[in-house]
């Protein structure tokens, strides 16, 4: 199995009045996790937005373990749990540096959808290059 490790150093703007990072920018972390994930298989979101498709979040799950402050650095782990041609489940961990805890975890599901319709399709049928690298990703091929 694939994990990728993407480090964010905390800025202040993430954190909220008890000085500890907001809960909401957790999931921009994972954001950026997911795209370096997808990177560093060789694709783009980018390119699948101009064939015309995108790939809402359906379900999100996180868990908060220990606060992560202002100035920690932190490494946001993910990898694929599973992925069946039509949807895609990430797993993520921030792990704070400092103190080596793992602070959040969480999965997000995901779907490709057409722009114009939002009607589910097919990445095995639509992009078999994503199709391939996912299998490999998850140590299926």
């Amino acid at each position: 199995m694939k994990v990728v490790h993407t480090p964010i150093q905390v800025r202040y703007q993430e954190t909220d009045q008890m000085s500890v990072v907001y809960h909401a920018n957790y999931l921009v972390w994972f954001e950026i996790g997911r795209t370096a994930f997808i990177e560093e298989l060789g694709l783009s979101y980018t390119a699948m937005e101009q064939a015309g498709v995108v790939s809402p979040v359906t379900h999100v799950e996180v868990n908060y373990k220990h606060p992560v402050r202002y100035g920690d650095s932190v490494e946001v782990k993910t990898w694929l749990v599973s992925y069946d041609g039509l949807r895609t489940t990430y797993g993520y961990e921030v792990v704070n540096k400092r103190t080596n805890l793992v602070a959040v975890s969480g999965q997000t599901d995901h779907v490709i959808v057409k722009k114009v319709n939002f009607r589910p399709t097919s990445v095995r049928r639509l992009f078999p290059d994503w199709h391939a690298a996912y299998l490999e990703a998850l140590g299926a091929n």
